[in-house]
């Protein structure tokens, strides 16, 4: 399972450790990834997802995960995330 997350796309970075003495070495940013269930209401489903805390709270801001997938970006969203999408805007269509 790759460290990225599947709504926002946030992934693992690099950078350095820099002591006082300015001495640099390498080290490794990695998301606050948490394997969370959202329910979508208009599929009347819930799915399960491995999402970034940060992910978490802007699904929570934007009204649910319906109101998330409408505003997110396709190439940020994972293929599983994005198929959830496109059943989501086509379940709307049809209502």
């Amino acid at each position: 399972m790759s460290r990225r997350c599947e709504l926002t796309g946030k992934a693992v970075l690099t950078g350095n450790n820099v002591s006082h003495a300015k001495n640099r070495t390498r080290r490794v940013f990695r998301p606050n990834l948490n394997d969370v269930t959202l329910a979508s209401d208009t599929l009347g489903r819930s799915f399960k997802f491995r999402i970034s805390a940060a992910a978490l709270r802007t699904v929570d801001h934007r009204g649910g995960l319906d109101a998330f997938m409408a505003k997110s970006k396709d190439s940020e969203l994972s293929v599983a995330a994005l198929k959830i999408k496109k059943d989501i805007i086509k379940a709307q269509a049809s209502a």
